[in-house]
C-alpha cells in the first residue's frame, strides 16, 4: 500500500524552550495523570518499558521547568490500583524505574528543595519489594 499523504514529522519538544511570560498566571498546583507511555512504546515497536522510561525522562523535564516557572507543587498520578493487573514483569519494571528515580533525582530535589511525597495506599509496592529481597 502507497501513503500519498506523508505525515508531517513531529519535532522533539524541549521544555526549555517553551516561552514564559512572567505576567502569565502560573498556577500554585499542577496535577498530571501520567498515562500512554506503554502505547506510545508500542506504537515505535518498543518494548512497553522503553515507553515507560522515555516518560521518567518527561516527569524531570517537567519537574525542573515547573519549578523554574514557579509552579509550587506539581503531582504525578504515576501507578493506580489498576496497575496491578499488568503483566508482573511489566510492574516490577515500572517499581525499578520509580526506585532508580528516586535514588537517582534525590540529590538534585534536596539541592532544589523539591519535597517528595507518595499519596495513596503504598503497601503492597513495599510488600512487592521486600519479597524480591
Amino acid at each position: 500500500m502507497i501513503n500519498f499523504f506523508k505525515k508531517k514529522k513531529q519535532k522533539e519538544n524541549n521544555m526549555d524552550s517553551y516561552p514564559f511570560n512572567e505576567k502569565d498566571n502560573i498556577p500554585a498546583h499542577v496535577a498530571i495523570i501520567m498515562d500512554g507511555n506503554g502505547r506510545w512504546a508500542q506504537k515505535k515497536f518498543l518494548p512497553r518499558i522503553a515507553g515507560h522510561k522515555e516518560g521518567m525522562n518527561t516527569v524531570k523535564k517537567i519537574t525542573k521547568r515547573s519549578s523554574q516557572i514557579g509552579v509550587k507543587v506539581l503531582t504525578l498520578y504515576a501507578f493506580s490500583t489498576e496497575n496491578w493487573n499488568r503483566p508482573q514483569d511489566e510492574i516490577e519494571g515500572l517499581m525499578l524505574l520509580m526506585i532508580q528515580a528516586i535514588e537517582n533525582e534525590t540529590p538534585t530535589l534536596m539541592k532544589n528543595n523539591v519535597r517528595f511525597e507518595t499519596i495513596g495506599d503504598i503497601a503492597q509496592i513495599i510488600a512487592n519489594q521486600a519479597a524480591r529481597c
